[in-house]
């Protein structure tokens, strides 16, 4: 099991993302990375120039992913619906809970294209639990996944996380939002070496989209190597009932030259554009959308043929902006709200044109 798995194994080395596109195509593979895992916006094979009037160049259909991820090393369908809020050991009257996490940082590869394996690090959370304090399974299971868990509660709740680390280089659980510097998880006495512990304790406030992450040095290194995730506080009077969904921009130097070959929601790239995301005709639709990318100074989300409204970092009850576009720098969020009208297909991707050649795009499907 372990040989068939290594041999499925194709690893880019010494190739830039430059040199994919240059080459017509994005190409996983050896050195050469010569087996394709992503479908290029090229016609790299001769049988296909100019069947179709364009010059070879390719149509609509050309868009998408060869094969598909099957180890089962990442499932971004179960992370796009999940939310842990933690186990519930006090009600603190008014609404408010204690809800306590075991959380770990591991080692783990993870299929990020078909084929591709990347040495990850991740976090797990040992035993997630929905609103209803049912335990449920996590995305990665124990194993860990990148993202992170979601990490779910009200605002007021108070927050215990013990944190273990099980990986060979220190790290840290920094999260947005108020806390004492004790549990800021960013001074270098505040790093967590392997097999060692930290409790982190703090009240869930502002209401908000958050995020968590590695803040050990080289930071740069911890964060796109896999350690982050989201933090969501719920208003009190909460929020109206729509149909919810975690997408975290991220993307992957496989070659570690500094540069990203491969670009992404939730980890593997064009997953969505295979699985498209199936939303109701009328339905709200509320986007919690994060960019943790690294090595590059802006992302973005664009959505086809429809609009939303933005309500950057969640802190507000009222959206700011009515739009179809937004950038953000890293740790830069936003609430995203829309109906779709009409059903069908619409595209969803980064606006960097680079970036949504190299896996960032995906479809909503409207039934």
């Amino acid at each position: 099991m372990g040989d068939e798995k290594t041999n499925q194994k194709k690893r880019s080395t010494g190739v830039n993302r430059r040199d994919f596109l240059a080459s017509g195509g994005l190409t996983l593979g050896a050195a050469a990375l010569a087996s394709s895992s992503l479908k290029a916006l090229g016609c790299a094979d001769p049988s296909c120039q100019d069947k179709s009037g364009t010059g070879g160049q390719p149509m609509a259909s050309d868009m998408g992913v060869i094969g598909d991820c099957t180890s089962g090393t990442l499932d971004p369908d179960l992370f796009l619906t999940h939310f842990d809020w933690g186990k519930v050991t006090k009600d603190l009257g008014d609404g408010k809970k204690r809800r306590e996490y075991t959380f770990f940082a591991v080692d783990k590869e993870i299929e990020i294209a078909p084929g591709l394996f990347f040495p990850a690090w991740a976090y797990t959370s040992e035993t997630p639990h929905d609103q209803d304090g049912n335990q449920i399974p996590g995305p990665g299971g124990s194993t860990g996944h990148v993202p992170g868990p979601t990490i779910r509660c009200r605002e007021g709740d108070e927050i215990y996380i013990k944190f273990i680390n099980q990986n060979n280089h220190p790290h840290t659980i920094h999260f947005h939002g108020y806390h004492s510097s004790e549990m800021d998880g960013s001074m270098k006495h505040q790093f967590v070496f392997q097999n060692e512990t930290f409790e982190y304790e703090f009240m869930a406030e502002p209401f908000g989209l958050h995020l968590y992450h590695c803040h050990s040095v080289p930071l740069k290194r911890h964060i796109h190597k896999g350690l982050y995730g989201t933090y969501i506080i719920d208003p009190k009077e909460g929020r109206e009932p729509a149909r919810e969904l975690v997408m975290v921009m991220n993307g992957f130097d496989t070659n570690f030259d500094g540069d990203n070959e491969i670009y992404a929601v939730n980890s593997v790239a064009n997953h969505h554009m295979r699985y498209p995301i199936k939303v109701k005709k009328d339905e709200l639709v509320r986007i919690y959308l994060v960019n943790t990318t690294e090595f590059d100074s802006i992302n973005s989300f664009h959505l086809h043929a429809n609009f939303f409204y933005e309500n950057r970092t969640g802190t507000s009850m009222k959206a700011e902006y009515f739009t179809d576009t937004v950038m953000f720098c890293q740790g830069e969020r936003s609430i995203l709200e829309m109906r779709f009208p009409k059903t069908g297909l619409y595209m969803f991707h980064a606006h960097q044109s680079e970036f949504a050649e190299l896996g960032w795009m995906g479809n909503f499907e409207v039934v």
